[in-house]
């Protein structure tokens, strides 16, 4: 059974080689184009709610499109992997991807928007699925700890997406800058699509196959443990989704602070996850998976009880980037372990699971802060990840008793 504690270094890897360097430049490339694009349109949503004359209510039902279409896809991915192979689905849902995402600026009702955002979630749900799925193919055939690096990525792709559309948002219309993505993302995808369809998926040792892999049905111990790294994953998500949507409010509302600055928060806790997860091979390869969790879980605890319920702005920022730091790896290394142990199928729960507690966040806080308050509602982001370190922590210790037995 793969060991969640247990990271090898590369050093110990008997006739390593950069042959598989070219494969894991095409995936980290996907993987920056996804979060390019999701971003992207992320920025447009204030203008497009104008276009189409939505009140609030009609916009957060619209919404619920892409959410809709991402977790009914992940569940149905994980087969269309294996059928077709990781490569191919990832290549297709990027070319889904980039069309898509110009079609929310050319409706005009939100009935119409919730249709086109079920398509655009559905592509967004299924690359997230195969290039995952294809990333722990590629983690196994190095016998490193790289996951971190390819969402390292997908945070500099959403980082980059965000910044360039805050840019152009003056100037150019969303229909024009929507358009412009897809351009780009088909651009992307003929450059680095043909890359990716030349190499075979690498395998691992035949001991090491995934259950589903062999054909057979992954035992009830292996779908528990799957469930268990998705928790995990979902645990880590809320606080990603909390953030995004009450992060700045937060800043705004109880420590009094401009627009500007309530901006600089959010950016604080994406540019510490972005860093954290450009290090995350090197902390795993030193600490392992099992410490990397429990450490980052209870980091980022302690870094939400500071953001949430200091006094001070500049005491919230440093929370806030230490939430980033501690939460960065968390989902990786789930949806990494998820799919070591049960293929695409695994990474398809831990992922659906993990995007369930980033559409259950920002909703769960919102009522929250309605019975209690804002600062206090937050708490419930370092009590989740104090829960994923437990859990880390628990499932560690079971993997070395089974180990020993």
């Amino acid at each position: 059974m793969p060991q969640i504690n247990k990271a090898r270094s590369h050093k110990d890897v008997p006739g390593h080689s950069s042959s598989w360097t070219p494969l894991r430049i095409a995936l980290t490339v996907f993987f920056a184009l996804d979060g390019f694009v999701f971003a992207g349109w992320v920025v447009r949503i204030p203008a497009i709610k104008a276009q189409t004359g939505a009140s609030a209510s009609a916009l957060g039902l619209a919404l619920l499109g892409v959410s809709a279409g991402a977790v009914v896809t992940m569940t149905l991915t994980g087969r269309l992997c294996r059928r077709y192979g990781n490569h191919r689905v990832t290549v297709v849902c990027a070319v889904l991807l980039s069309l898509s995402v110009a079609l929310p600026p050319l409706t005009h009702s939100a009935l119409a928007l919730g249709l086109v955002l079920l398509l655009f979630g559905a592509a967004y749900g299924g690359i997230n699925v195969a290039f995952n799925s294809a990333a722990v193919e590629l983690v196994a055939a190095l016998r490193r700890p790289v996951m971190p690096s390819f969402h390292a990525a997908f945070s500099l792709g959403g980082m980059t997406g965000a910044g360039l559309g805050g840019l152009v948002a003056g100037v150019l219309s969303p229909t024009r800058h929507l358009l412009l993505l897809t351009v780009v993302g088909l651009l992307v995808t003929a450059a680095a699509g043909p890359a990716l369809l030349r190499h075979e998926p690498p395998l691992p040792p035949r001991r090491a196959l995934p259950a589903e892999d062999t054909g057979r049905r992954p035992d009830r111990r292996t779908r528990t443990l799957v469930i268990v790294f998705g928790v995990i994953a979902g645990c880590t998500a809320y606080g990603e989704g909390a953030l995004a949507d009450w992060g700045a409010l937060h800043l705004e509302q109880d420590l009094h602070a401009s627009a500007g600055a309530a901006a600089v928060g959010y950016s604080c806790f994406a540019l510490a996850m972005t860093v954290g997860r450009l290090t995350g091979t090197t902390l795993l390869e030193r600490l392992g998976r099992t410490r990397t969790v429990v450490a980052g879980g209870t980091t980022a605890a302690a870094g939400m009880l500071l953001g949430s319920l200091a006094p001070s702005l500049w005491a919230a920022f440093a929370g806030y980037a230490i939430t980033g730091l501690g939460l960065a790896n968390l989902f990786p290394v789930a949806v990494e372990r998820a799919g070591a142990l049960a293929g695409p199928g695994g990474v398809a729960t831990a992922s659906t699971l993990g995007y369930g507690g980033m559409l259950l966040g920002p909703p769960a806080i919102g009522f929250m802060a309605d019975w209690f308050t804002l600062p206090a509602a937050l708490t419930s982001v370092a009590v989740l990840a104090a829960v994923a370190a437990v859990v880390g922590a628990l499932v560690g210790a079971a993997v070395r008793r089974a180990a020993r037995a």
